[in-house]
């Protein structure tokens, strides 16, 4: 595998990296595979009491956004280690769009990962909300199949399981996303903020600008939202599928107010 960094545009289309966060080493590479980026439009009213006070929640054209992202991760590893040190796993990610000091970035409400050691290592090391989950995920052809099941979460009603269980592909041409589009401020965000009582953890990948398709799917079952308290958004996704793309990422750091 190749670890040589990509470029880092950042939201304003400049491959210079963040106008006001400094860049951080970094020292982990993996490939994303088989995944699918699928967005809903909700009202950022009813949004906002879920995203914390520390950072703003992103809008556009007066509309929030939630995200909901089943990928694989492989080769995942220090830059420069052998493959045979490195590791795969499926993850399920659920995230908004925030800015903090002047940078726009991602918030995510919930992370699942199909392996229990690296859901404990990354969960105590970087404060994020990553939990295990049971996940199966297969491809054939242009389709791929992934659920995913994390049981003990509680909500006013009860407790109950996070459940996703979806099948989709790609349905045309790949492109990437021209600065100004909904793709692209849907997609090219390298930053995460992850608010804690002292302060702020930021974390970044680095990767090439994302070669996406739009795609299909098929939602058969979905209790994400539910699951973290979110409110259920209304339509059919906006939905794009990126089939493989490397990258890589820093430790994260807790930032200064």
């Amino acid at each position: 595998m190749n670890d040589s960094e990509p470029d880092v545009p950042d939201e304003q289309g400049s491959a210079s990296g963040s106008r006001s966060t400094p860049r951080a080493p970094h020292v982990a590479a993996m490939t994303w595979r088989d995944g699918l980026f699928a967005h809903w439009p909700v009202d950022p009213g009813d949004l906002r009491p879920h995203v914390p006070d520390q950072v703003t929640l992103e809008t556009r054209d007066g509309r929030a956004w939630v995200s909901v992202l089943p990928f694989v991760l492989a080769d995942v590893g220090l830059r420069g280690s052998p493959s045979i040190v490195r590791t795969a796993f499926p993850e399920l990610n659920v995230r908004t769009y925030v800015r903090y000091g002047g940078d726009s970035g991602l918030f995510f409400f919930s992370i699942d990962v199909g392996d229990s050691v690296i859901a404990s290592l990354v969960r105590r090391t970087t404060r994020l909300p990553v939990r295990y989950a049971r996940m199966r995920i297969g491809a054939d052809g242009n389709e791929v199949a992934f659920s995913s099941r994390r049981s003990r979460y509680r909500t006013v009603s009860g407790a109950g399981e996070a459940r996703f269980d979806a099948t989709y592909g790609p349905t045309g041409e790949t492109f990437r996303a021209d600065h100004g589009t909904l793709e692209y401020w849907l997609t090219e965000r390298r930053r995460f903020y992850a608010p804690e009582r002292q302060g702020v953890l930021t974390g970044e990948i680095a990767h090439d600008r994302w070669p996406l398709r739009p795609a299909e799917v098929t939602i058969h079952e979905n209790t994400l939202f539910e699951a973290n308290g979110l409110p259920e958004p209304e339509g059919e996704p906006v939905c794009y599928f990126c089939g493989e793309l490397e990258m890589t990422g820093s430790i994260p750091r807790r930032l200064q107010g």
